[in-house]
Order: structure tokens, then C-alpha cells, then sequence
């Protein structure tokens, strides 16, 4: 299911280098729409307060900064193949890892609650890792992993929308490795790995002109023209037009969604 696509390089250096003047701005935007959703499940969970935390692809560190702040951890590890983002966050209770999950040599501890949002659909060894990443939970402790789900509208095959989303999800997919297909499957995952009280939602948040998620889909597409032109689905003009679309009030779609799957160690 995860069979390794033919890719030149790992997310944040063939794509979104973390050193682009606009890479924080892009990845906030998008964590204005998801972090609602991915701390409502975090607290739904209720790994309760003085626990051991791990956040995976910590980013720019907002949800690493809830886990310190709002759900009162013990500690944090905020683990990152980049951590130039979380040069504001400053707490005695914060440990900060530069370091790729990948890592066969890498051993954080054992955990209360881990988290992983939008980082496995990029590593083609998605399903080891999640082995690896029950393997670091404390008994009793969660795991929970989010990821991007498309939910295409079976009638649009030709607009300049749809072909400019599907032009993106090819040109990851060729050049970093990313693969959304099998994230539906993350329950099975977790349940092959022995957890229980396991589930899993998706969440597809309104894609608005002029929102936070459609600044990062816009970013997202301008910083990947060359890439999207590339794999022969759209041109210069049809990637503008779909820009303009989402600055449009005629905006009409229903985006990518974001599926979180959770479960607990016995």
C-alpha cells in the first residue's frame, strides 16, 4: 500500500524550504483553520495534565504552545527535521529535538500522548513509523495522527480548480513522496498496532475567499507553479485562474479535509 514513488527529495527542501520568507505565514494560516479542530480532539481525549508529550513535525509550534499552555503537560518534546520556528517558545517544560522521525537512532522516551499532524502523508514509511510511534506510548497513553483527505467533486473533472488541486496532489506526490491514499486506513493501522478505544473523524473546514485556507492553498499553489506546470495537467493560466477563484466570491468548493485517527495503549 505504501509502495515508494520515484521522488527527488523530502518536504522543505525540494518544496517549502522552511528558510522562504513566507513558509511561517503559510503554515499559520493553516493552523488557524486546524488547530480548533486538532485541540478539541486533544482535549476530548482528556490525556489529563501533568503528562509526557511528543509532537511530531512540530512546525511553528502552536500546537506544541496548547500543549504547554491549555492541557498543562509535564513536558513537551517538540520533534522537527526544522525547528527555526519555535525560536519563540520558551518553557522550562519544552524540550526541542532537531531531528527526522526517520532516524534509526533516534529514542525521545515513552509518551503520554503523541501527535502527528500532516507529517507521515509526506514519508512514503508511513505504516512503520506508525509501528514506531505505538511503540513510544506509555500505557494508557494516546496516539493520534492527522492528515489530509481529498474529497473531490465526482462532477468536476475540467475546472481550472479541480486541475490545479489535482495537479498539486501529483507534483508532491513525484517530488516528496506524499501519498493521501491510504490515510483512510489509519484506524486499521492503530488497531493492527494493539491500541484500543480506537476511531477516527474527518473534518473538512469551509474553504472561504479571502479565509485563512484559501491563503494557504493560494500560497501553497504560487510556491509550486513550476512543479504544477510540470506534471502537464495545467499551464500558467489555468493556475491563475484558479488563484483568482479563490479569491472569488463565487467561491464555491468543498476542500481537503483533515482525517484524525486516534487510539490507546492497553
Amino acid at each position: 500500500m505504501n509502495s515508494s514513488p520515484a521522488s527527488g527529495g523530502h518536504y522543505g527542501e525540494v518544496l517549502f524550504e522552511p528558510e522562504h520568507p513566507q513558509e511561517s505565514e503559510r503554515i499559520d494560516a493553516a493552523a488557524l483553520i486546524y488547530d480548533p479542530v486538532t485541540t478539541s480532539r486533544l482535549r476530548a481525549l482528556n490525556p489529563g495534565p501533568g503528562g509526557r508529550c511528543l509532537d511530531v513535525g512540530a512546525g511553528t509550534g502552536t500546537v506544541t504552545r496548547w500543549l504547554l499552555e491549555e492541557a498543562g503537560a509535564a513536558e513537551v518534546v517538540a520533534l522537527d527535521r526544522d525547528t527555526g520556528g519555535l525560536g519563540t517558545l520558551a518553557d522550562p517544560r519544552l524540550r526541542v529535538i532537531t531531528a527526522d522521525v526517520r532516524d534509526e537512532d533516534l529514542d525521545p522516551g515513552t509518551f503520554d500522548l503523541i501527535h502527528a499532524r500532516f507529517v507521515l502523508m509526506h514519508l512514503p514509511e508511513r505504516r512503520r513509523l506508525v509501528t514506531r510511534l505505538a511503540q513510544w506510548l506509555n500505557p494508557g497513553g494516546w496516539l493520534v495522527l492527522g492528515d489530509a483527505v481529498e474529497v473531490p467533486n465526482p462532477l468536476d473533472a475540467s475546472s481550472a480548480y479541480r486541475r490545479t488541486m489535482d495537479a498539486m496532489w501529483q507534483a508532491l506526490r513525484s517530488t516528496i513522496g506524499t501519498d493521501t491514499s491510504d490515510i483512510p486506513a489509519y484506524p486499521h493501522f492503530l488497531r493492527e498496532e494493539g491500541l484500543r478505544n480506537v476511531a477516527g473523524e474527518l473534518v473538512c473546514p469551509p474553504l472561504v475567499a479571502g479565509g485563512p485556507l484559501a491563503r494557504f492553498w493560494s500560497e501553497t499553489w504560487n510556491r509550486m507553479r513550476p512543479a504544477l506546470e510540470e506534471t502537464g495537467r495545467v499551464d500558467s493560466t489555468v493556475i491563475d485562474e484558479a488563484l483568482d477563484y479563490l479569491a472569488s466570491p463565487t467561491l464555491a468548493e468543498l476542500g481537503p479535509g483533515m482525517m484524525t485517527a486516534w487510539g490507546q495503549r492497553p
